[in-house]
């Protein structure tokens, strides 16, 4: 066991695990934030998409012990944002499952690249959906991307 001192949407959390553990099992099992989920264990599906210093990473294949010192961003700290509002008025969920890693991916995204094409988004958004939203998840982003254009004009 090892102590880490976690910078998770932006309070300092400390926990004892294994250095080894995955930080998808820390957050969930030792933390008890279940907002990221399990999907595949192997950072194919994106289920467990979290930000790492803002950038979109799969945390079941992501070591607590190469965190450090980088900010995490779950699911429970991304809000609110554009996205949220986007995803409710598009109806892209259906089970909702991997929303919070589609969210994460795709607030990635936006973060990168605030004017997204098509393509850009098709690219970008690796991340698998069992229901196959697809086309609700391109049109959700659309509409964040417009709103937050929109918001920067005022």
């Amino acid at each position: 066991m090892q102590t880490f001192a976690l910078l998770i949407n932006g309070a300092v959390r400390r926990v004892s695990v294994p250095p080894d553990t995955p930080l998808l099992w820390v957050l969930r099992d030792s933390l008890r934030m279940t907002g990221t989920r399990f999907g595949c264990g192997a950072g194919v599906c994106g289920a467990c998409t979290l930000h790492l210093d803002g950038a979109p990473v799969r945390s079941c294949v992501l070591p607590v012990s190469a965190v450090g010192d980088a900010a995490v961003t779950t699911i429970e700290g991304l809000g609110p944002h554009p996205l949220q509002s986007a995803w409710i008025a598009e109806q892209v969920p259906q089970c909702g499952y991997c929303q919070s890693g589609q969210l994460m991916q795709a607030a990635g995204l936006l973060a990168k690249n605030p004017r997204p094409t098509d393509a850009d988004i098709d690219a970008w958004m690796t991340n698998l959906c069992r229901c196959a939203t697809y086309d609700r998840i391109r049109r959700g982003i659309h509409r964040a991307a417009a709103q937050m254009f929109e918001e920067s004009r005022r």
